[in-house]
This record gives structure tokens, sequence and C-alpha cells, in this order.
């Protein structure tokens, strides 16, 4: 299934200091666009230059841009955008879920040590839930799927085994690092 042109989070968003903050749907950078929050970035070999809506909407289309339809008229949707008023550069945490314990974990049971594959990998309660073990980033950790068999509702110590770290919340990180260029958008390689 391929997802619409509108609906992917294909703009690159800057704040006003020109550091990547985030990634957009076209949707939402039109938006931010047409209220002012915004300014579009054509990039052009070296040359990168801000546009406001106005002066976006009468750019000419080079061959080949991605456009929507508007009354007016073709419109170029922006690759980049640079905020005019934000600073900022927001922090933060995975979502606690296996995809975040996997990140933390940084795919590796917490018992033996092996990088595992996902689907060989689950999540272990340290202290069991039938025992009152709370999903939580201090009681789950990523386990290999016959380690935690085999633990089942033990404590590790009681199962023999020993916890590699201690699980805990994991730090919040600068979004910068978590903005992959999923679409691979050329233009995002100049920022990130």
């Amino acid at each position: 299934m391929t997802v619409p042109i509108l609906h992917r989070s294909s703009v690159l968003v800057l704040n006003r200091h020109w550091l990547a903050i985030d990634a957009i749907t076209p949707m939402v950078a039109f938006g931010q666009l047409v209220t002012g929050s915004a300014r579009a970035l054509r990039i052009s070999g070296d040359s990168i230059q801000p546009f406001d809506w106005e002066d976006w909407r009468g750019l000419e289309i080079p061959e080949g841009a991605t456009t929507i339809g508007t009354p007016g008229g073709k419109v170029r949707v922006p690759t980049v955008l640079v905020l005019t008023r934000y600073a900022k550069v927001p922090l933060i945490r995975p979502v606690f879920g296996f995809r975040g314990l996997w990140e933390r974990d940084q795919g590796r049971c917490q018992y033996t040590g092996r990088v595992l594959k996902p689907a060989e990998a689950n999540i272990d309660h340290v202290l069991p839930r039938s025992r009152g073990g709370m999903d939580s980033w201090e009681n789950c950790v990523l386990a290999d799927r016959k380690v935690n068999t085999r633990k089942g509702s033990l404590t590790p110590e009681e199962a023999g085994l020993q916890l590699l770290t201690v699980p805990r919340v994991p730090k919040a990180v600068p979004a910068t690092f978590r903005i992959r260029n999923a679409w691979e958008v050329e233009d995002w390689k100049h920022f990130l």
C-alpha cells in the first residue's frame, strides 16, 4: 500500500536557527506556510532561499517537482520549512513498548547479551505481572524468547539469571537525533 503524498512525513521542519526538529506531512506544512508560522525553502544545488506563502505559490515549478492543485493553480510541495519564531530543539523520549525497549536495550537480550532479531525478542517483566510487576521502564527488559519462556513467572534470581543492566527510563534526546529520511528526500541532506 502506498501512502498518499499529502499524508507522508516528507517535509523537514527547521527551527528559526535552521536546526532540524521534525518531519511533517505536506498538509501540515501548507497550514504553517499559509498562517505565516513558517517559510518554505527552495533548494537548488548550494543555493537555499526562504519564501513566504505568497511568493512560494507564485514560483515556477521545476520539472519533476511534486505539486498539489489549488483553486489558483498548481503549487509545489515544499521539502523543507523553516519556522519563523520557534527556536528550541525539543527533547523526546522513546514511547514505552516493544520498539522503545528495543531502542533502549539496543536489540540485545538483557540476560545473555546476545543481539536479537525482532522475531527472537519479547518483553520480559523482571518482577512478573503474576506477582505484581508493572508495565514500566524500570520493570521491563528486552529478552530472548527462549530465555523468557524458561524464566516464566520467576524472578531473575529464582531462575538463575542476572540482568546485564538495571532497567531505567531512557534519557530524552534532541528531536534531531530521531529524524529519519524514510522517503530519501534529497534536500534534507543539507540539514541532517
